[in-house]
């Protein structure tokens, strides 16, 4: 009897409160898989992005018109649509807008994100005024990358900075062709973006510092207490450390394209050695963080500070953005509107190490080039071989094109401030040495 009414009474407490063991199992394995599989997406997507061929961005943006000579500034402009389109198309595109996990749980891309876009819209600003024309389309452009960078709402932000690379696409196009008027040929607007980036490094230089709490290296910085921010948080010191970083990789980039769209603004001006030493500082900013997270040690601790190197490198920066910029901010060259015949020479000059003859690369487009026409001193000799054929005429021709390549070989030798900007950009021209009258 005592037996009966027990297994009525578990009958009930079985039906009253039934084991679902069979449910929560799965779900914590689905749990689980989704945590491993945000974690993994985390680490790949705060992976930096490659760097980027100014040349080859050149070559991709332009697409059919890349065979046609291109004004002065379609380095620029290309390179700055690239880095654009570097945030949008990366792993895991856009995140500095995601309300979702994983990218809403991840602060150093974002952060890197935001620095990118801080120098892209600095040159966007800057390109009115670097342009000799259309000025209101680039205005466009530097309003849609205005767009607050968190917005997600449609329209959300990376919609915008699509629209600013339309804008870049099309005014890149107008760039092609012996009309296109292209970039201003003085240095007031490259100085203009200089003193921006100047101002720019220097904050970031505060900005770094200010989570540095140590009196004696700060002074090593030339930076003053009382020019700091307010202390930097201890959660938010990586956020400012990957900020620098995104601005030093995007400046790399902008300062290697402006380097070749004003070669000849630079070397007049003296200052192609500052440059090249300017883009060091930016690659060394770019190295790689051995680190899982951010360090902020103290003198010859056993800790490194990651700050601390890197407002180094940003001071560095700032200092000589600010003396480019009055370097070249009254220096002008000769106007290139009509000068895409000379582009052949121009690139050689600058390349140099060509074994062909100065006659021959200075041929006009539609006349029988000297070089043609005797082949240079070799051409010569196997002209004079034949005997036969060589007539009174042709022997004239000769001798006036053996005399021809000289002053075209003193151009070769002179300095670039008369070489056209238009050159051909299937193979820029290299940001010439420094001359013993540079800057150092």
């Amino acid at each position: 009897m005592t037996t009966l009414r027990n297994r009525k009474r578990g009958r009930t407490e079985v039906l009253e409160r039934p084991e679902y063991g069979w449910i929560w199992k799965p779900l914590l394995v689905l749990l689980v898989l989704y945590l491993v599989i945000c974690i993994g997406l985390g680490i790949w997507w705060s992976q930096r992005p490659d760097d980027f061929s100014v040349e080859q961005a050149v070559v991709e943006q332009r697409g059919q018109a890349s065979s046609q000579p291109a004004a002065r500034g379609s380095v620029t402009v290309a390179s700055l649509m690239t880095a654009i389109e570097t945030l949008l198309d990366k792993p895991g595109g856009y995140l500095r807008n995601d309300v979702a996990p994983p990218g809403v749980w991840l602060d150093n891309m974002p952060n890197w994100e935001y620095g990118v876009l801080h120098e892209a819209r600095l040159m966007a600003q800057a390109l009115p005024a670097l342009s000799a024309e259309n000025a209101g389309a680039l205005q466009q452009a530097g309003e849609a990358l205005a767009t607050d960078s968190q917005d997600w709402l449609y329209p959300a932000a990376e919609k915008r900075y699509a629209k600013a690379v339309a804008v870049l696409e099309e005014y890149l196009a107008n760039l092609s062709g012996q009309d296109a008027s292209g970039f201003v040929d003085d240095g007031s607007g490259l100085a203009e973006w200089l003193h921006s980036l100047s101002a720019r490094f220097g904050e970031l230089t505060n900005r770094l510092s200010a989570s540095v709490d140590d009196p004696d290296a700060l002074r090593q910085l030339g930076v003053g207490e009382a020019d700091l921010p307010d202390a930097t948080p201890w959660f938010r010191i990586d956020n400012v450390f990957f900020e620098a970083r995104g601005d030093a990789w995007a400046a790399m980039h902008l300062l290697q394209a402006v380097a070749r769209d004003y070669s000849d603004v630079l070397a007049k001006a003296g200052v192609s050695g500052d440059v090249e030493r300017m883009i060091a500082e930016l690659e060394l900013a770019q190295r790689r963080v051995w680190s899982p997270i951010i360090l902020n040690g103290s003198g010859f601790g056993i800790f490194a500070n990651h700050s601390l190197v890197l407002a180094n490198h940003t001071l560095a920066v700032s200092e000589l953005a600010g003396s480019l910029a009055d370097s070249v901010a009254d220096v002008a060259v000769e106007p290139a509107a009509n000068a895409a015949s000379k582009a052949a020479p121009a690139g050689d000059a600058q390349g140099g190490g060509s074994d062909r003859p100065a006659g021959k690369q200075a041929a006009p487009s539609k006349e029988p080039a000297p070089g043609q026409a005797t082949g240079g001193e070799a051409g010569g000799a196997q002209s004079t071989g034949s005997g036969q054929q060589d007539t009174p005429s042709a022997q004239q021709d000769t001798q006036s094109a053996e005399q021809a390549p000289a002053p075209e070989a003193s151009n070769a030798a002179s300095p670039s401030a008369n070489e056209p900007a238009g050159e051909s950009l299937s193979s820029p021209p290299k940001v010439p040495a420094t001359t013993p009258g540079s800057k150092s």
